[in-house]
């Protein structure tokens, strides 16, 4: 199989390019006096770029280095790969009273853009205490993801207590995109509301239901229904409608609402082998693809599509 161009590493293509720059002059190498010459052919040339394929040139002084690097060493790809800097991860243009400095504003300011630490760090460089100079964006991006100061977004939720230790759980845990391994191993559900109130035959405006259940691996929809109550009945009823077409998962998780809570709706679950996962409060971003899957169904919704149908 021949492996594609996207899947060899940075410095092996890198190594592949200076080769085929500088390879005819180490099959073929020039008489006595000439390579100065050759050199000087080839910067005047100009070469595809191997990441970005734009058109580059490069200087003689650089030619000679990978001449003389490939020409005395057993392996010459080898010797025209990309080399680790000794100091790499280490940030040295970061120093001691900046990293300070900058981990005391992310503090007071985790939600601030990269970009906005960064002014506001050149902002004082010139200040009383005499910041050390400033090294370039670029280094102190790098530095702040090193450290995992990213940028947290503002929370929505109401400033309480149970907010706040979701949001410290937030930034002290990892997020991942999936939690189960298989298709079929833990489904989500959830109920979302309307945004359109719908006229029931007894003639009262509800706003209608709507339960969906989800795949965590697949992402596939198991069964979405309206419904125009939010109960254990109904719940127990869309389950059920999903567990026939898909089959039984080994988990569900669910938020801790009242309908997905119940003793009733628990004990089917232990009835039929199914681990009830609950969501943390506050934490959202656990079912964020049942989030997802509400939107198109919303935009839908809002205008008033005739696709929709509600039970009754």
């Amino acid at each position: 199989m021949v492996q594609g161009e996207a899947d060899i590493p940075r410095s092996q293509r890198w190594a592949r390019f200076r080769f085929t720059v500088i390879g005819p002059l180490l099959s073929a190498p020039p008489e006595r006096g000439q390579l100065h010459d050759e050199l000087a052919r080839l910067a005047a040339k100009s070469y595809k770029h191997p990441i970005s394929g734009v058109g580059v040139r490069f200087g003689l002084s650089t030619l000679e280095r990978w001449y003389y690097a490939a020409r005395d060493a057993a392996d010459p790809l080898g010797a025209l790969k990309n080399r680790l800097r000794k100091d790499a991860g280490e940030h040295p243009s970061v120093g001691l009273l900046l990293r300070d400095v900058i981990r005391a504003q992310y503090r007071e300011h985790p939600s601030w853009s990269y970009q906005l630490h960064y002014d506001n760090l050149a902002a004082q460089a010139g200040s009383p205490f005499e910041l050390q100079s400033l090294p370039s964006y670029a280094a102190v991006r790098r530095w702040m993801k090193s450290q995992g100061l990213f940028r947290r977004k503002r929370a929505r939720t109401h400033h309480t207590a149970g907010a706040r230790l979701a949001e410290e759980r937030l930034q002290r845990l990892e997020v991942r995109s999936y939690e189960a391994e298989f298709v079929g191993a833990l489904f989500h559900a959830d109920f979302h509301g309307g945004s359109r109130q719908v006229l029931t035959k007894e003639g009262r405006w509800v706003k209608p239901q709507l339960l969906g259940i989800l795949d965590d691996k697949s992402r596939l929809c198991c069964h979405a229904q309206w419904y125009l109550t939010q109960t254990t009945e109904t719940a127990v009823h869309g389950h059920t409608q999903g567990f026939l077409k898909r089959g039984l998962p080994r988990g569900l998780m669910t938020d801790n609402g009242p309908p997905l809570t119940a003793a009733e709706f628990e004990q089917g679950l232990l009835d039929l082998g199914i681990v009830h996962e609950l969501t943390l409060p506050y934490s959202a971003y656990q079912y964020v693809a049942l989030i997802e899957m509400w939107r198109p169904i919303e935009t839908m919704h809002s205008q008033g599509s005739d696709r929709l149908l509600y039970a009754t």
